[in-house]
């Protein structure tokens, strides 16, 4: 089996879902009017954590965007589990479904099995955010094996502030030799 390890600088993988909106979202280009991309890979309708982060997510949204930058969200739950999930929520951000085990694999994500009890319905990613600068490259990579060890968004955000109001342009930190 092979799975990929993603480095800051490299280009982000095409990467297609099917959205809740119903239509197809390319995860390796922003939409419209914004020049980066910040995706967020979630665990899905089992996961609490998850529901809390995502309406963080919705809160802060405003002020990525305002950064130019298109946010989105994904996760391997079917169209239904996703839309239960995610009607609490009421996101104003493009949220994707159905992403594979191969995808996850090209992701460099971490893949956990359903176990009793925990009412997830197959094998699902673990937390991965992916920013992707005006140049289509990997700016932060952030992956984790557990839902609690991510990055807050308020620290996301004053990291892409901070890189977004530089006037040269922002190093790209940190690869594997």
């Amino acid at each position: 089996m092979t799975v990929s390890v993603l480095q800051t600088g490299e280009a982000f993988p095409t990467i297609t879902v099917d959205t809740l909106t119903k239509s197809t979202l390319d995860l390796s280009k922003p939409a419209k009017g914004f020049d980066w991309k910040m995706v967020i890979v979630y665990r899905g309708m089992h996961c609490p954590l998850c529901t809390k982060y995502l309406k963080e997510l919705n809160e802060l949204l405003p002020e990525f965007q305002a950064l130019g930058v298109d946010v989105v969200a994904v996760s391997s739950d079917s169209l239904e589990r996703a839309q239960t999930q995610l009607a609490e929520i009421k996101p104003n951000f493009e949220v994707g479904y159905d992403l594979s085990i191969e995808q996850m694999k090209t992701l460099g994500l971490y893949i956990s099995e359903p176990r009793l009890g925990m009412g997830a319905e197959r094998p699902f990613a673990e937390p991965g955010l992916f920013v992707i600068n005006e140049d289509g490259v990997l700016q932060m990579i952030d992956i984790s094996n557990v839902p609690f060890a991510r990055p807050p968004l308020a620290s996301m955000l004053m990291g892409v502030r901070y890189y977004r109001n530089m006037t040269d342009k922002p190093p790209i930190n940190g690869r594997f030799k």
